[in-house]
């Protein structure tokens, strides 16, 4: 039984409070030097609104296995429908991550993240490593929010802490079924596999107010996330979400419809498939009219759990060599706190 979670893990690496709160986006008009990027552009972008190529898997689908392990191969990334929860229940859950992010400034502090902490209101955390600040304001729930919500709504939490809480009952089942496709892909001979992991989870509400200059400013600035697989909700079939393919351009991930959810691969899943699934880099944009809400849940090993690459036999080579050491996923965290996209580097074999 695993001794440490995922928030403990925070505790070690913390953050200074002017790198936690949001400016107050409401009062802007212009937008700050300090919120100005002056090289957005500096790598070219695909202007191709049909997104060719990235692919879209129905999990019904009699080959779902094969469908998702190639789209973790060649992309890191895919969207899925047929998932089997409904669009009413995406719209209360948006409506509900609204109604959080329309409070006043001085509400929302109330429940701001601490230097050490990983839940409550705040910035990304990536924001330490950057010059410039994001265009973005989020909220972190791990499990219950319901202390957060007693402050934000003393007499009217109930409804968010259950519609949150379904949430990531939702979610996580999709993820293990996601992640049972992926591990039968990996290694379909090696079923221990599948009882080796407690896993851990956190969701993330975030918010892209209105911005007067979307041109020179970020949502969030480049990155890819950290545990197994992240399965993210654009609300209102709006995009914002672009990816970096292979150092080419950057290309921006459309959902196909309002209940389509986007998953992509992350560092934790590309270290256990041994380098051969791509943790996707990527960036959010932001609009000058449309105040665009995303979900985006994250689902991986328990901290105490080590990541050990999965090497398989090739008849032309022999035993496929790690490229990775093991790591237990506290140290990962720890590092990544640290380094950022240097933190592969440091776990070289």
């Amino acid at each position: 039984m695993s001794t440490s979670t995922l928030e403990e893990s925070f505790k070690e690496n913390p953050q200074s409070p002017q790198h936690i709160l949001p400016i107050d986006f409401h009062l802007i008009q212009e937008v700050p030097n300090s919120h100005l990027w002056p090289n957005i552009n500096n790598f070219p972008i695909n202007h191709d609104e049909k997104n060719p190529n990235v692919p879209i898997i129905d999990l019904l689908a009699p080959n779902v296995v094969q469908l998702i392990g190639h789209a973790c191969k060649t992309w890191g990334i895919f969207q899925v429908i047929n998932h089997g929860i409904s669009l009413d229940f995406f719209d209360e859950v948006e409506s509900q991550a609204r109604r959080l992010f329309a409070l006043p400034v001085e509400e929302k502090v109330k429940v701001m993240r601490s230097t050490s902490g990983a839940t409550g209101y705040g910035t990304a955390r990536i924001t330490p490593f950057f010059s410039k600040f994001m265009w973005h304001e989020g909220f972190t729930i791990m499990d219950s929010p319901l202390d957060h919500a007693k402050k934000l709504w003393p007499h009217d939490y109930q409804e968010f802490c259950d519609v949150m809480e379904n949430y990531q009952k939702k979610m996580k089942a999709l993820s293990f079924q996601l992640w049972l496709f992926i591990l039968n892909y990996l290694q379909p001979s090696q079923e221990h596999l599948i009882n080796s992991f407690e896993f851990t989870q956190a969701l993330q509400l975030n918010s892209y107010p209105c911005c007067p200059n979307p041109n020179h400013a970020l949502g969030l600035a480049p990155h890819t996330d950290s545990l197994f697989l992240t399965i993210l909700h654009q609300t209102n079939n709006t995009k914002g979400l672009q990816i970096l393919k292979k150092d080419q351009e950057w290309t921006s991930i459309t959902p196909i419809s309002n209940d389509a959810l986007i998953v992509n691969v992350g560092d934790l899943l590309h270290i256990l498939s041994n380098g051969e699934f791509p943790s996707v880099y990527h960036r959010v944009l932001v609009d000058q009219t449309k105040h665009r809400v995303s979900l985006a849940y994250f689902f991986g090993p328990q901290v105490d759990s080590t990541i050990v690459p999965l090497v398989s036999f090739d008849k032309n080579v022999g035993v496929v060599v790690p490229k990775y050491r093991k790591v237990k996923v506290k140290e990962y965290l720890s590092l990544k706190a640290k380094h950022l996209e240097k933190v592969f580097s440091l776990i070289r074999s």
